[in-house]
């Protein structure tokens, strides 16, 4: 470990202190975790901070082998979730959208919680003033499949928009997609944190969306925590820990962003550390009491059901593929 990182954890175990009072007296009559190793995947998207702020929680929760897993965006959208069900990842945060087109196509994972609403912004060319603007227009994504492209079509959805059919996809990686925004080679990027930050900092493209202050987007989790779902069966005393750990880290992401950004940066992401840090003061975390992880889950079914890119009912999804028990004993225990 370097000592960035070092430093990075050392200042987030005596932030934790603060927060590992708050339902003391509940998790000291807990057992200890099933199983001291636990996985979670490394995403490089700054909104996904808790789940990097949570190793030194983690820790104090009894976990002694805490492993990022992964490079890029391999655990991250629909393929993120498919790994997570494959055994590839125990728990992680993922996004609402691609968890549902995976639980649909038959993943074995089991979302637990939502963690905070308000991740992605749509930005353009002047051609599109409105997302009704986006018939014909081309997009890049960096797969199909990825958040981007699934967010984008439950957008597209939304405003009577066929996203398999009125919409052009261009795939491109992250760093590429923004270039030919600006060059104009494309008309349209659905960003995640800190690509929103950088764009409006170097004034590429308008701004369409933002899912932090427009409805309905603004009223349903971006963010959620999911599990494989063997892994939290088998584990409940640790999947229950776990997700407490990844809360109590939005908890301390909205206390002290510059802790969040750390924590991010320090798993080695190539991203300017300003960006990062405005990220992290911009994003709604602490907030995972005020919002429905059900509703979250039912909205989603029904864009991407009109999208035709899930063929379950929401109610199917649902039943499938989530367990409250976990986040509804937390906010009891956890007070605001």
């Amino acid at each position: 470990m370097d000592k960035t990182r070092r430093e990075t954890l050392k200042g987030l175990s005596a932030l934790s202190l603060g927060f590992g009072l708050i339902g003391m007296r509940a998790e000291a009559a807990e057992p200890p975790p099933e199983t001291t190793r636990i996985r979670l995947g490394r995403v490089p998207s700054a909104c996904l901070a808790p789940q990097y702020v949570a190793e030194a929680l983690l820790r104090d929760e009894g976990f002694v082998r805490i492993e990022y897993v992964g490079e890029g965006m391999q655990f991250s959208g629909t393929p993120g979730i498919q790994r997570m069900g494959a055994g590839e990842v125990d728990i992680g945060m993922n996004f609402a959208a691609p968890i549902v087109v995976a639980i649909d196509k038959g993943a074995s994972a089991v979302v637990l919680a939502g963690v905070h609403v308000g991740c992605f912004e749509l930005f353009a060319n002047e051609s599109v003033r409105t997302i009704k603007d986006l018939k014909g227009k081309s997009v890049s994504i960096p797969a199909l499949g990825s958040a981007q492209h699934t967010f984008l079509a439950s957008i597209a959805t939304s405003v009577g928009i066929d996203p398999n059919r009125d919409i052009r996809w261009v795939t491109h990686p992250p760093a590429e997609g923004k270039r030919f925004l600006a060059e104009g080679g494309i008309d349209a990027y659905l960003g995640f944190p800190p690509d929103p930050q950088e764009l409006r900092a170097k004034k590429v493209g308008r701004l369409v969306l933002n899912s932090a202050v427009d409805r309905p987007w603004s009223q349903y989790f971006c963010c959620m925590i999911a599990a494989n779902r063997e892994w939290a069966n088998r584990h409940p005393v640790a999947a229950k820990r776990a997700v407490r750990a990844i809360l109590k880290g939005s908890e301390i992401c909205a206390a002290d962003p510059e802790q969040g950004a750390k924590a991010f940066l320090a798993q080695g992401f190539n991203f300017d550390p300003e960006y990062a840090r405005q990220a992290l003061r911009e994003l709604s975390y602490g907030k995972w009491r005020d919002y429905n992880p059900e509703e979250t889950l039912r909205f989603y079914a029904l864009r991407l059901r009109e999208a035709e890119m899930v063929t379950s009912s929401p109610q199917k999804i649902i039943a499938n593929g989530s367990d409250w028990r976990i986040v509804d004993r937390l906010r009891k225990e956890l007070k605001s």
